[in-house]
């Protein structure tokens, strides 16, 4: 190959290593921001909240982003962010968009979490997903039948469909790994906490800061898990050789 064949690709990585050097101040900007939704939700500030939550996400789409991370990953946490935006208004309306949005970003999640076709196939691997897919079976249909009554009437069917799909979103998380199955996890468990509120069930002490806490931790680990598992595949991929 001659040098002037050579040049973009050149060129390319040098794009690419310029903005990876926002990498780190994005994701310390992210966790700045973390933090002082967190500490502003135990202190009871909303007006901090209402600055530092509609940040989250945009900052750890950046991240993401400039760390090469896969356009489907990146949609999924700008999706976040709009759920995340509604979610400030306090009404039905702005909770049935949030949770659209959400549900928009999981479905970002499923597809990219199906583009990974060669884990799972051998046994071990395929009876440990099935297992762990009949664990989320049984704990989403637990927590349905036991909420189902104290769910407000016109949130019932939009909040079960929801959660299939959040379910779903858990399982397959695992396909990336420990980090991103984690994130999958913690994702549920935050929406489950919001839902026992919607019922008025009994709830820990400064519950959005729980809700928060989880949430954050469950995107982090999910953007964590599929920038992982971008950069196992590039490095086994095939050198290109001139």
């Amino acid at each position: 190959m001659s040098a002037t064949a050579s040049r973009p690709g050149r060129s390319e990585g040098a794009t690419a290593r310029g903005a990876e050097r926002f990498a780190r101040p994005l994701l310390l900007a992210f966790l700045l921001a973390a933090a002082v939704d967190l500490a502003g939700l135990l202190a009871g500030l909303d007006t901090v909240h209402l600055v530092a939550k509609p940040l989250l996400m945009p900052l750890l789409a950046g991240y993401a982003a400039v760390r090469g991370g896969p356009r489907l990953l990146v949609v999924a946490l700008l999706f976040g962010w709009g759920g995340d935006v509604f979610l400030l208004a306090d009404n039905d309306l702005a909770f049935l968009l949030g949770m659209g949005s959400f549900a928009l970003g999981h479905v970002c999640y499923l597809t990219l979490f199906g583009r990974d076709r060669d884990r799972g196939r051998d046994g071990g691997r395929a009876r440990a997903s099935l297992v762990t897919a009949i664990g989320y079976v049984l704990v989403l249909a637990v927590f349905l039948v036991l909420i189902w009554s104290d769910l407000p009437a016109e949130l019932r069917v939009p909040v079960a469909g929801y959660s299939v799909l959040l379910t779903a979103m858990a399982w397959r998380a695992g396909v990336l790994g420990r980090y991103a199955a984690a994130g999958g996890a913690l994702f549920l468990l935050s929406d489950a906490l919001i839902a026992t509120g919607i019922a008025e069930w009994p709830r820990l002490p400064a519950p959005d800061f729980w809700v928060m806490l989880t949430y954050i931790a469950a995107q982090l680990l999910l953007a964590l898990g599929a920038l992982g598992a971008g950069a196992r595949a590039r490095a086994a991929s095939p050198a290109l050789t001139p």
